[in-house]
């Protein structure tokens, strides 16, 4: 076997993979990494906080086990950042006092203590029978020892430190290591149009859809007609020739092509070299983590090896902030490079011994990454260096020797980085967190280390609306099984007082939403109790609000967001930074509505009409009948202005009375007819429309390219898909009539195999809607029916009462059936049209709309957020000192760039951008306002608005003018939108349009007027 590091089939235990727990980790790594995973055994070295944020992410990631070895006593300097100690743990050896809580991550992985005595250092007898040594904070001379053993016998090898804001880690996976799937995209696939037969075998996508392939990549084929040998043909290897077309090498002596086929990407595994950490030493190959500091590496790969050597000569580390043992170190650095920067190894002598919570999240989410890397053989590992720095971070007036001695707390590791005086600033800062899920509470554990809002006059407000579920565990490290159904907010609040007994009684938990119906008790008093906004959301709507209200309340705002291994963090600031709306993602590619309602080529398609068919089965119907149950008049007022009257009352019919179930039986009998109109009866009509050999108006034949001619189903109840088609179906049915449900697959097999379908003809005449563009086709037959179906209602005051139960869609109750109907219903279509169906788990990701999700990149991004917040507390006004970041733990990459300044407009001269605003005390009148600006900047208005009222404009008429410019703003508003404010409003946001002297139109900024 060539590739040496995948398990044969034989290594790996089938122990089954607990989808609920793994959900959206399942979406990022895939079940075949995860399975290789659950055959690796972990060895971490060093359980300080570096050490521990390692293992935590391992373990909530599902290894086979980890084992842990650190036997030297807790120090209470170690609660900097070891956020699995406690003040009692003290003495105490740190591998043992750290692994119950450790342990009680995952259920699902042992976590051991590997013991030892105190003073015991690793030795190579004690890592045999590991698949992954990672040793943090360990020795130069001991990694060398360990890594000559390691790298001669297969086991993988990383090595991390991190000293203050510096830190680095070095990987070394061996001779020959195979990365499996070096990018963790989709493979891309598309529609053939054409393939010459010739030397080169140019392709030709179908329909000017850029293939998005790189020179290179690999392809296979199906469905190719003619050139039927493409057809699950080996990889091709391709060079692409433009947007639409690549080659895939000499064809001539295939069969002429004829039409169709579709591309696919296939993923090849790639075999890469590492060096012995001893040969790397000498030629280190790096990956840069910050293009702007492009000689930071070397400088620090000389200034880690002076460190080692200066702790080995000395027995210590250089003291904080001291002249004398910086300059040595400089000295012992310039004999391995004689052009360091001293200035860069002079500070990371000064903070040797510092440890810093949130450099340790983000090494300690890249290197637990690679840690899952080098298990499950997904991704590209990193080659091999990473050396990464945040000076940025240290205040503008740098602490004195004397501020950064360490004054026996357990803050002492950040003390000697940063100085006393600037701890307590940190200690008395206020921070608003919305949102406590899985960034939220990696914020909360970086801000109880970093004692942030411990001090008299500290706070943190969070805030989450959501309850804890069972996938939430993975990577919402805060919460645990006894936690399920409780407030996470409560929760994550509770759990982080307990790391860090200071932030008791410093902590508010809030479960009302921020949103405009929340605005009384997020309100102006509110915000001016607080100091800034960081937000760990998971929708752009909220964060947009979020980033309005800082603009407004001008209030910096910490804005980050992860997707699988992807994550990105935003800093904005009052007056010196872009806000988060000024820039926005293009919208998503949506799916025209023909292709999902007659022409999928793709399983999205189907699931995406499943999604739709679940709604307008289950949801709609139910609501429409209590709607006309409860509501007077509901058919009056609601259908008159609905093109679809007689479709709505036919549902209410039907639902009400025609097919009214009784019995559960009688719901088995109504999925059988609904696989019939839906997978028979509705495909049939469409070939007699579209028949099979119809052409367009060009004579091309119609059932070509995109275009899949479906095929009916006739149904079988031994085929699984059409079965579960019905048990799902049917007990869906009967939760919306209240009834009980079955599961026996025998009752629905007997029941469904006796219903007698009705015999179907297709009509004639009937239209299909081939374009987006084209107009809907109408194929009723008048009135005449609607009124047979409006006899047949019964009146709602004759069922008094009685209600039927919508069902609400959740994707991750596993025995709500919910799921199961869109995987048939989806399956069934797509066996329809040709299309290969997709399993339950690619199913509910898309029809879920779950975001993948891993906790590796999640505390790697709320490390780079907190080190932000480091820089807002010291209130920096220089945009360089600030950056944005961009992250891919798969490839790895890192980018970093500084944050856009605001967009700058100008009236009369004035400059002024998005965070300026005019503002009116004591509730004025129009006119005042008005006049004002004629008056101070000779600008005439032409219309005033607040939110969606028009309140005055130049052309609304003498009498309504002369009515409206007196009245007070407050007044005014109210006589507008006839409703009167909300007692908490202090003030409202007014919009103007206003022009200049010489008539032409000018922007101004917003006014607040105050009431």
């Amino acid at each position: 076997m060539a590739a040496t590091n995948l398990p044969s089939a034989m290594d790996v235990d089938e122990a089954a993979i607990d989808e609920g727990l793994y959900s959206r980790q399942l979406y990022v790594l895939g079940h075949e990494a995860m399975k290789r995973m659950a055959a690796s055994n972990v060895l971490i070295v060093g359980m300080k906080g570096l050490g521990v944020e390692i293992a935590k992410n391992i373990v909530l990631a599902g290894v086979k086990s980890v084992t842990i070895y650190d036997p030297e006593p807790v120090q209470l300097a170690d609660l900097s950042s070891q956020f699995f100690l406690r003040q009692e743990d003290v003495g105490k050896p740190r591998a043992a006092a750290t692994l119950p809580r450790l342990a009680e991550l995952n259920a699902y992985v042992p976590v051991r203590n590997l013991g030892g005595q105190a003073g015991q250092e690793i030795s190579v007898d004690l890592i045999k029978g590991f698949q992954v040594v990672v040793l943090c904070g360990v020795s130069l001379k001991k990694q060398l020892e360990i890594d000559d053993w390691t790298h001669q016998n297969g086991v993988y090898f990383i090595s991390a430190d991190s000293r203050g804001l510096f830190a680095y880690s070095f990987n070394d996976f061996g001779p020959k290591f195979t990365c499996v799937d070096p990018t963790g995209e989709q493979p891309l696939s598309g529609i053939v149009a054409s393939i010459d037969k010739d030397g080169e075998g140019v392709v030709t996508c179908l329909d000017e859809t850029r293939h998005g392939l790189e020179d290179g990549d690999f392809v296979t084929f199906s469905e190719v007609q003619g050139m039927t040998q493409l057809n699950g043909c080996e990889p091709r290897k391709i060079t692409v020739k433009g947007p639409y077309t690549f080659a895939i090498g000499d064809t001539s002596n295939l069969d002429d092509y004829k039409a169709g086929g579709i591309f696919t990407q296939v993923k090849m595994p790639k075999i890469l070299q590492f060096k012995s950490l001893r040969e790397s030493l000498k030629k280190p190959e790096y990956l840069i983590t910050d293009f702007s500091k492009f000689d930071r590496p070397s400088a620090l790969h000389a200034g880690f090896q002076a460190l080692s050597q200066f702790e080995e000569q000395n027995q210590r580390s250089p003291r904080p902030r001291n002249a004398e043992d910086a300059a040595e170190l400089v000295k012992l650095a310039k004999q391995i490079d004689a052009d360091v920067d001293e200035k860069v190894l002079t500070e990371l002598a000064y903070q040797a011994t510092g440890d810093i919570a949130p450099v340790n999240a983000v090494l300690g989410g890249f290197v637990a990454q690679e840690v899952l890397k080098a298990c499950s053989a997904k991704f590209h590992p990193a080659l091999q260096y990473l050396y990464f720095d945040s000076l940025e971070s240290l205040p503008d007036e740098l602490p004195t020797e004397e501020d950064a001695q360490p004054i026996g707390s357990r803050y002492d590791g950040q003390i000697v980085v940063f100085g006393k005086n600037f701890q307590d600033k940190i200690a008395n800062f206020r921070e608003f967190l919305v949102g406590s899920g899985a960034i939220g509470c990696e914020m909360l554990k970086n801000w109880s280390m970093i004692g942030l809002a411990t001090g008299p006059n500290g706070k943190i407000h969070v805030t989450d609306l959501d309850t804890i579920e069972k996938s939430n565990l993975n990577r919402q490290f805060l919460f645990r099984a006894k936690d399920l159904g409780k407030f996470k907010a409560e929760v994550a609040a509770a759990a982080v007082a307990d790391m860090n007994p200071d932030l008791q009684g410093k902590i508010d938990s809030k479960q009302e939403p921020v949103g405009p119906d929340t605005e009384n008790v997020y309100d102006t008093a509110f915000f001016a109790s607080i100091d800034g906004v960081t937000n760990a959301l998971d929708n752009v709507k909220a964060r947009q609000y979020m980033d309005q209200r800082c603009v407004f309340y001008l209030k910096p705002l910490l804005e980050s967001g992860t997707l699988g291994t992807k994550g990105n963090t935003q800093v904005i600031v009052p007056h010196l930074t872009e806000s988060y709306s000024s820039s926005q993602d293009p919208p998503e590619k949506e799916t025209p509505v023909c292709t999902v309602k007659n022409f999928p080529n793709q399983i999205q398609h189907t699931i995406e009409w499943a999604r739709q068919e679940f709604d307008s089965l289950f949801v709609k119907p139910p609501q429409v009948v209590n709607s006309y149950l409860s509501e007077p008049n509901f058919l009056e007022n609601n259908l008159r202005y609905s093109g679809q009257q007689k479709e709505q009352v036919e549902q209410i019919a039907s639902y009400l009375v025609t097919s009214k179930p009784l019995t559960f039986e009688e719901c088995i009998v109504w999925a059988r007819l609904q696989f019939e109109e839906k997978y028979s009866n509705s495909i049939k009509q469409l070939l007699y429309s579209l028949p099979k050999d119809a052409v367009t108006s060009t004579g091309q034949p119609f059932w070509s390219g995109p275009k899949r001619a479906p095929e009916p189903l006739t149904f079988d109840s031994n085929n699984p898909i059409h079965l579960q088609y019905i048990i799902a179906a049917a007990n869906l049915h009967a939760f919306n009539y209240g009834l009980r449900g079955e599961t026996d697959p025998a009752v629905f097999k007997k029941v469904a195999d006796e219903v007698i379908v009705p015999e179907f003809t297709p009509k004639s005449g009937v239209k299909v809607q081939i374009n987006d563009n084209d107009p809907t086709p109408s194929n009723d037959n008048g009135d005449s029916d609607l009124a047979d179906y409006l006899k047949q209602l019964p009146a709602p005051s004759s069922l008094v009462g009685y209600r039927l139960n919508p069902v609400e869609f959740e994707k991750d109750d596993d025995t709500n059936h919910h799921i199961d109907f869109i995987t048939a219903s989806s399956n069934l279509r797509a066996l329809n049209y040709s299309i290969a169906p997709a399993d339950r788990h690619t199913t509910k990701q898309i029809a879920g709309k779950i975001i993948p999700a891993i906790a590796t990149t999640t505390s790697l991004v709320t490390g780079l957020v907190c080190l932000e917040l480091y820089k807002l507390i010291d209130g920096k006004k220089n945009i360089e000192a600030y950056k944005n970041g961009f992250v891919n733990l798969a490839l790895p990459f890192f980018g970093f760039s500084e944050p856009i300044a605001p967009k700058k407009s100008t009236y009369n001269g004035i400059d002024w951008t998005l965070w300026d605003r005019f503002e009116f005390k004591n509730d004025p009148t129009l006119k005042d306002l008005v006049d004002y600006f004629q008056r101070e900047h000779k600008l005439e208005i032409s219309m005033v608005s607040q939110g969606v009222s028009m309140l005055w404009s130049s052309f609304i008429g003498k009498k309504k003018s002369e009515e409206r410019l007196p009245m007070k703003f407050s007044k005014l508003v109210e006589h507008v939108s006839k409703k009167p404010l909300p007692a908490h409003t202090k003030h409202l946001i007014v919009e103007v349009m206003v022009s200049d002297e010489e008539g032409e139109d000018v922007e101004v900024p917003f006014i607040v007027v105050y009431l």
